[in-house]
């Protein structure tokens, strides 16, 4: 028991975005929302948790933290979070089943993690288990209508700011033209950098095969979402048909998706992110489901904070270095040394925003 949880304050920012940043399923990004949670304990420590989506959403995940799980949750002894976040899923649990419900329920587990660690005295990474001083780390760029020259001046800029792997978007019209793109990344980044490539779900089942086949040359770490993360009997036989490893995550919700991906989907690369899969305690989930296929775990998105729970994991993978600049609006510097990230030992899960900013922002 962590004392009783005395308020909840939730709070909706939409902040803007710069560059042409377009993804084959979604359109351009111009801007993208933050959610904030802050729980009072009456001990006086307070917990901080967040989500974000990329543009359509936050409202109504704001409106369900308030109208739904504050209620359900004020006045309750806060128990250890996984505790927590079983009780919120239950207590909404005709829409809980992902969708919306994951996003609200993970900012508020984000909460409880932060003030359990807080009380404790402890950091994330240090508490799971298994601190590490970095880990590795890639830039997801949005970036699939950017011209070749565009695209490899980014990379540039890029491999400039510390970075050595890189994921591109795929997804254009033309085939050829994906082709042309990763050849020139290729060329750039050189034979041994790592290199993922991300369709965000532009193909049918045949395209991704012949699609993957073409890759093959270029020695792709990995392929994610080549096509509906749904069909997880046409990610195996994806996966069958091409010797590129195959990714998917970050649109799965719930543990019991992340298990069909592994154990139908035949994945090689699991990819959640904290921010719909359940929060830190979803996460940590995943992990441990990778674990038992002897799989490594990467992240999507939120790297302030998913930096902090792959350091302390056994069977972490690379971080993903994500486009949507949360990390600009907390207080701790992200700072890539040689394509890696150090965590933050802090007390809580090591993020703390920058609220006058975040104000200043909103739009």
């Amino acid at each position: 028991m962590y004392g009783k949880i005395i308020s909840i304050d939730t709070r909706y920012f939409r902040l803007p975005l710069e560059g042409n940043l377009v993804d084959a399923i979604h359109g351009k990004h111009s801007f993208f929302e933050v959610i904030t949670v802050e729980v009072m304990l009456e001990s006086g420590v307070k917990g901080v948790g967040y989500t974000y989506t990329g543009g359509i959403g936050g409202a109504a995940i704001a409106v369900m933290i308030e109208k739904d799980l504050t209620p359900l949750l004020i006045g309750k002894e806060m128990q250890c979070p996984e505790t927590m976040n079983q009780m919120m899923a239950r207590g909404i649990h005709y829409v809980a089943r992902g969708g919306i419900a994951s996003f609200a329920i993970s900012a508020l587990d984000i909460a409880f993690w932060d003030a359990m660690l807080k009380q404790k005295g402890m950091g994330l990474s240090g508490y799971l288990g298994n601190p590490s001083s970095k880990v590795p780390v890639y830039y997801g760029g949005i970036d699939l209508m950017l011209t070749e020259k565009e695209l490899l001046s980014q990379i540039e800029g890029q491999m400039g700011q510390g970075h050595n792997a890189f994921k591109i978007k795929l997804g254009r019209q033309d085939g050829d033209e994906d082709i042309a793109r990763v050849r020139a990344v290729r060329r750039l980044i050189g034979d041994k950098a790592v290199f993922m490539v991300d369709a965000n779900m532009a193909w049918d089942e045949v395209t991704a095969i012949e699609m993957a086949k073409r890759l093959e040359e270029f020695r792709i770490t990995w392929l994610e979402e080549p096509t509906d993360p749904d069909d997880y009997e046409a990610y195996a036989r994806i996966g069958q048909a091409t010797s590129i490893p195959i990714a998917m995550g970050e649109n799965l919700h719930t543990i019991y998706e992340h298990e069909m991906a592994l154990r139908i989907g035949h994945i090689k690369c699991p990819i959640p992110d904290a921010s719909n899969a359940g929060g830190i305690t979803g996460f940590v989930k995943v992990a441990g489901l990778a674990g038992q296929y002897h799989l490594k775990v990467h992240s999507h998105g939120m790297q302030e904070l998913h930096v902090n729970i792959l350091a302390g994991l056994e069977n972490r993978g690379y971080i993903e270095f994500h486009s949507f600049p949360i990390w600009q609006y907390t207080k701790r510097p992200l700072i890539i040394r040689e394509g890696y990230l150090e965590p933050s030992d802090l007390p809580g899960t090591g993020v703390e925003f920058d609220w006058e900013k975040l104000e200043k922002m909103n739009q």
